[in-house]
């Protein structure tokens, strides 16, 4: 029996920059988790994919990550993809940097 659809982002990682990047709802590559599209349908989901698999000169490695709906839009559901929004680990730069001059 197959497993009942959960909610998703598409996300991947922006092919010049490296960056975290999920997919808005009108197409666009966006940077913040809570602007992606909420994807609460499989057949809408499995199009979105194609969709970023087809731009592989702006997005590497797209993959559908479970999500759920938070009062500013989706939020990430596995540890993994919380860890990702918070940007790259290896020293303090990126979204780390710009948050904490916030």
């Amino acid at each position: 029996m197959a497993r009942k659809f959960t909610p998703k982002v598409l996300t991947a990682n922006d092919l010049m920059e490296g960056d975290v990047i999920y997919l808005a709802a009108d197409g666009s590559w966006v940077r913040d988790h809570a602007q992606a599209e909420f994807i609460e349908d499989e057949t809408i989901a499995e199009m979105r994919m194609l969709v970023a698999q087809g731009q592989p000169e702006i997005a590497v490695g797209p993959y559908l990550a479970d999500a759920k709906m938070g009062e500013n839009g989706p939020e990430p559901t596995h540890f993994r993809e919380a860890f990702r929004t918070r940007g790259p680990s290896n020293y303090f730069h990126g979204k780390q940097a710009e948050t904490a001059s916030q």
